[in-house]
């Protein structure tokens, strides 16, 4: 491998144009090789934009290049599997954004392969690498809060994707709930045994049809004997809302702000402040110090701190909610998927 990782980046929607900005201007020891999308003409305009070299309408082409060590992949979740098998099978090293597939199946193959193969994969759950959940995660583990007893979380987007998106999407609880099912696990430091999930249309006429809600909430029980709460919804008109609290035995950790920057106005007709307006924003620290991360584990040949087995396992509990919300039965965590590594 050269001094810099060289890497490419497979899909250039929204995130995968973001990620890319992120890796050519952010990224101490990274080289944006490469930038792939099957849309006309759109990889051949960001590669100009950018200044990267090389660009692919076919994704897979580019995992033939023998320059590229590693590449990041942010195609349509239904392609995740293949494209995730092909780059392992081609040596390349892997960041992919969550979720890592839509069924278990295609999982447990994504799984097998990148054991087989003995490439790094590390997803794209980022909230693991935010300055606030990172600290929570130390004064957590340092014992500041006793014994963590009930994680409570919401993650608040504002409006719904359409629902072409939706339908593709596997759901409130695949798309949104499953970064608090991944959180929730890693602050407190046990895994999630059951799910009761809960969900109803409040505002969204086209989600019904979809076989989707835009308001979810998902119990938690955990092998600690915690337990814990996360509230999803596509309804909140006044920003992007995602925080959490852990309450412990000796006390709580609160995380995360609706202020951007965090000013007050105080004036004559009352006090007011910026809300975050995207989770772009939000979380941009966490997007770009995530692919440092990447990057140090390709340099170093290390283990991610969010792995391959730890998406799935996320997965597997948001379909069991899905399953739950839409049963109405509490569902038990079967950890199909934990179990291949053992």
């Amino acid at each position: 491998m050269t001094e810099r990782v060289r890497c490419a980046v497979l899909g250039l929607g929204r995130l995968g144009y973001y990620h890319a900005k992120n890796l050519k201007t952010e990224v101490p020891g990274v080289l944006l090789a490469a930038v792939a999308d099957p849309a006309e003409g759109r990889a051949r305009e960001i590669a100009a934009e950018l200044g990267v070299e090389k660009w692919f309408e076919d994704p897979f082409e580019c995992l033939h290049d023998p320059e590229i060590d590693a590449v990041v992949i942010v195609t349509p979740t239904s392609t995740h599997a293949e494209v995730i098998k092909q780059a392992a099978k081609c040596g390349k090293q892997i960041f992919v954004e969550k979720p890592l597939t839509l069924n278990l199946e295609e999982s447990i193959e994504v799984i097998s392969k990148v054991k087989e193969t003995g490439v790094i994969c590390q997803v794209g759950f980022m909230r693991r690498f935010d300055p606030a959940y990172a600290d929570a995660k130390r004064r957590i583990d340092a014992g500041e809060i006793g014994k963590p007893i009930y994680y409570k979380g919401f993650t608040r987007d504002f409006g719904s994707p359409p629902a072409e998106f939706i339908k593709k999407s596997g759901g409130i609880f695949v798309d949104c709930s499953i970064h608090d099912y991944d959180i929730a696990r890693y602050l407190m430091g046990a895994e999630i045994t059951s799910v009761s999930g809960h969900g109803r249309v409040l505002k969204h006429a086209f989600m019904p049809g979809c076989h989707d809600v835009d308001q979810a909430l998902t119990y938690m029980e955990f092998d600690s004997g915690a337990a814990g709460d996360a509230e999803a919804s596509r309804n909140s008109s006044y920003g992007h809302d995602i925080r959490a609290e852990i309450i412990g035995t000796d006390g709580s950790i609160f995380i995360g702000t609706l202020r951007n920057p965090a000013v007050t106005v105080r004036t004559g007709q009352g006090s007011s402040y910026n809300i975050i307006p995207d989770f772009q924003a939000r979380f941009h620290e966490a997007y770009c110090l995530e692919m440092q991360h990447f990057a140090k584990c390709v340099r170093n040949k290390t283990k991610p701190i969010v792995t391959e087995v730890d998406a799935a396992v996320n997965l597997e509990i948001a379909l069991a909610a899905t399953e739950s919300w839409s049963t109405g039965k509490t569902v038990k965590i079967q950890y199909q998927t934990k179990q291949l590594t053992v």
